[in-house]
């Protein structure tokens, strides 16, 4: 009993995009190829290309970044002191106070506290706190080598939280670039397919549609109307 045919199974869809790429880069002897087709092929490859590219500069420059802003962290770290500061005022009073100047709340505020420089030396002055503490709690501060106040060091999950920003914003400019590109040489010969077209269409339609047989004059007599 004959078999019954199956239908071939279609080309799985990595296959058919390196066949595409064979006959729009490869070979110019194929018939069924235009040029313009072929230019799109290298659009696309080139695009490809330039997002691979991008890919490798986002990453280079995220790990750029991450370099410069751990070794400014680190000589922060060396620079800078943790000292124990005691709150002489209340952060709900100047939160409250600042609340009501900025139209609103925030869960930090700036209030007076004293500690003890490097040097041994007692100092007073303005800390950022969170609101939750109460006078009199003690917070960890960080000064500077005079006892002055000072941001505290970058921790290394900042460092790198900043350093995958920076690598994602690369990233999204070139990609932005790189599209923009690629839509603007599609464009550009979608355009010249068209005038192709329409140059073919007015040489051949005349034949094709018989149009010319119609108006080709007759032996020893005047054109057909």
């Amino acid at each position: 009993m004959p078999s019954t045919p199956h239908p071939p199974r279609p080309a799985s869809r990595p296959r058919r995009a390196a066949r595409q790429l064979r006959r729009t880069v490869g070979s110019r002897s194929d018939p069924l190829v235009r040029p313009v087709d072929r230019a799109r092929g290298r659009a696309l490859l080139a695009a490809a290309l330039g997002l691979l590219l991008a890919l490798l500069t986002a990453t280079g420059a995220a790990l750029l970044a991450h370099r410069l802003t751990d070794r400014h962290a680190a000589a922060d770290r060396a620079r800078l002191h943790r000292v124990e500061a005691v709150l002489l005022t209340d952060p709900r009073h100047a939160a409250a106070a600042a609340g009501r100047r900025a139209g609103g709340y925030g869960n930090r505020a700036d209030v007076e506290a004293a500690w003890t420089s490097p040097d041994g030396q007692p100092r007073t002055g303005t800390l950022t706190v969170p609101r939750t503490a109460r006078t009199g709690d003690t917070v960890t501060a960080w000064v500077d080598g005079a006892g002055a106040p000072a941001d505290a060091p970058a921790t290394p999950t900042g460092l790198v939280v900043d350093a995958v920003c920076t690598g994602l914003f690369a990233l999204v400019g070139l990609t932005g670039l790189v599209g923009g590109g690629l839509a603007l040489r599609l464009r550009v010969l979608d355009r010249r397919a068209e005038l192709a077209w329409q140059r073919s269409w007015a040489r051949l339609e005349p034949g094709w549609s018989g149009r010319t047989s119609h108006h080709r004059p007759g032996p020893g007599g005047p054109p057909e109307t």
